[in-house]
């Protein structure tokens, strides 16, 4: 398992969120006039992001050698940017979108607000450490916004009664997906110092753990594009 891990993580990551970025694609004509187009393209970055940070040490070994020595050598800040700051946004965006309660919509982007302003006080204020490592702050704080996120829309389809068609909104497929994978994978931010080779053991349970999580957000996110209808929003 360790040895199939090791030669396979990266394929077998990239496979599951291409099949996630396909489906999107396939199924885009049935979402297009809805606010869903901008999950969409959100699937789109998501993979071409993680295709570049799982692939980034090839890319600096083979094609951008002039990192090598910098401080860019290492992909911490590309992660940071993209997903742990960038995933927050996008999220705080579209629940913006599909909400429709007012008080929810100014929660959210008041905690989205803070968010940004801590991150990039924490990142400047330890610049050098911001391209080696990870922040567990900012992932905290992401975290809560996630599941913020994910508990205001089941308020509100508990309130609007759409729990007795949940299984036809993309955004149930969307908000419980997302609110499984932050639960399962924001503690293991504390561990991240122990996240090198010298000990494979945790190495290869991080993988395990990433990778079940992922092939179960990305599954989930296909599933939601097929089975789901489009929904109408005066937001959109």
């Amino acid at each position: 398992m360790e040895e199939f891990l090791k030669e396979n993580y990266k394929i077998l990551t990239l496979s599951i969120e291409f099949l996630a970025a396909f489906s999107s694609l396939y199924f885009y004509h049935k979402y297009k006039n809805t606010a869903a187009k901008f999950f969409i393209y959100f699937i789109f970055y998501l993979f071409i992001c993680d295709f570049i940070s799982l692939n980034y040490y090839y890319f600096v070994n083979n094609y951008l050698v002039f990192f090598k020595g910098t401080i860019l050598e290492k992909n911490k800040w590309w992660s940071t940017l993209y997903w742990k700051i960038g995933a927050i946004i996008f999220y705080s965006f579209y629940y913006n979108k599909i909400l429709k309660k007012s008080i929810f919509k100014i929660l959210l982007k008041t905690l989205t607000y803070c968010f940004l302003i801590i991150s990039f006080v924490k990142i400047f204020k330890n610049w050098d450490d911001f391209f080696v490592i990870s922040f567990p702050i900012i992932s905290i704080l992401g975290a809560i916004i996630i599941l913020m996120c994910s508990i205001f829309y089941f308020i509100e389809g508990l309130e609007y009664n759409k729990i007795l068609v949940f299984y036809k909104s993309i955004n149930f497929y969307i908000s419980v997906s997302i609110f499984i994978w932050w639960l399962i994978i924001t503690p293991l931010v504390f561990y991240d110092l122990y996240f090198s080779t010298s000990d494979w053991n945790f190495v290869i349970l991080k993988w395990q753990i990433y990778l079940f999580a992922n092939i179960f957000m990305y599954t989930t996110f296909t599933i939601g594009l097929i089975v789901s209808k489009p929904e109408n929003s005066s937001n959109e």
